[in-house]
């Protein structure tokens, strides 16, 4: 009896800390690669930094250099609307392209692939596609002269705003398929009894839609939201493929991913105020963030 008990105690003493050893492993790889460089970078935003050399304790200079910085408030302005632009066209229309794609009827599972294909197309080749379709001798382009539409090619890749409105097309192009899928989830779950009911009484399919539909997924609607948000804010391979190093003419069309990028690259990047506009980009769509938790919290309640 008493070699049992002990068997027994020692299993308990043996088993408490399992669950931390099998935890171990993910907080070590969280540790080392997203909560120490987010350490790293608030520490190197107090610097005068560079890339060859450490820099010394500058406090709040990078933050007050940043808020004074020109470039700063343009990427800034560009990264906000990127965002109030993209975010309302990634919430209702891949909602609109997921009702026509429930339907079943032959062959819609084509059409279903051909919406995702876009989503696990490298950025890069996305990117150099839409290149070839907007630049002067693209394809809109002559399509638009044959037609005699306009005379001269529009500068879809050589004006800075015209740049940015053609980043925001390729990127709500190729985020339509993958939030369908969201919807697509989010529409399964809805009782086919109500619209049954609703059609009874004479509702139409778009009184359906905003009627049922539409409250139906709002919290679908609300997430999608904030991960699209959180997207648009980190924006970068758009703006660079089709832009280029640059950002534009005159780099009038970078966001604060782009500005972080050529501020901090090179031998002579500037780590210390990299970092500084990094801490500032991540309070901003920390920022974007909340508004979405308090608003899906509204919801709820």
């Amino acid at each position: 009896m008493r070699g049992h008990a002990e068997a027994e105690t020692g299993l308990l003493h043996r088993t408490w800390w399992t669950p931390y050893l099998f935890l171990a492993p993910g907080l070590l790889m969280v540790t080392l690669f997203s909560l120490w460089p987010f350490v790293n970078t608030v520490l190197l935003s107090f610097t005068d930094a560079r890339i060859l050399r450490g820099g010394g304790f500058v406090g709040l200079d990078n933050y007050r250099r940043a808020l004074a910085d020109p470039d700063f408030w343009v990427a800034t302005g560009n990264s906000v609307v990127y965002l109030l632009v993209v975010v309302p066209c990634l919430v209702f229309l891949p909602l609109a392209l997921a009702v026509l794609v429930q339907t079943r009827v032959p062959g819609i599972g084509f059409f279903r692939s051909a919406f995702y294909t876009p989503v696990i197309a490298s950025a890069v080749v996305v990117g150099l596609i839409w290149q070839w379709v907007l630049r002067s001798d693209g394809l809109v382009n002559t399509v638009f002269r044959k037609l005699s539409i306009v005379s001269e090619p529009i500068p879809f890749l050589t004006d800075s705003t015209m740049l940015l409105v053609s980043a925001m097309i390729v990127t709500v192009w190729k985020g339509l398929g993958y939030y369908m899928v969201f919807y697509l989830a989010s529409l399964g779950n809805v009782p086919a009894a109500l619209h049954e009911a609703a059609a009874l009484d004479g509702a139409g399919a778009v009184r359906r839609f905003f009627s049922i539909t539409v409250p139906q997924v709002k919290p679908m609607m609300l997430l999608v939201g904030t991960l699209s948000a959180i997207s648009a804010l980190r924006v970068f391979t758009e703006i660079y493929i089709l832009g280029g190093e640059s950002g534009g003419p005159g780099g009038g069309a970078r966001t604060l991913p782009f500005l972080i990028r050529q501020v901090g690259l090179g031998f002579s990047g500037e780590t210390g105020y990299a970092s500084a506009i990094s801490i500032l980009l991540f309070l901003l769509t920390l920022v974007f963030s909340l508004l979405g938790r308090r608003l899906s919290k509204g919801d709820e309640s």
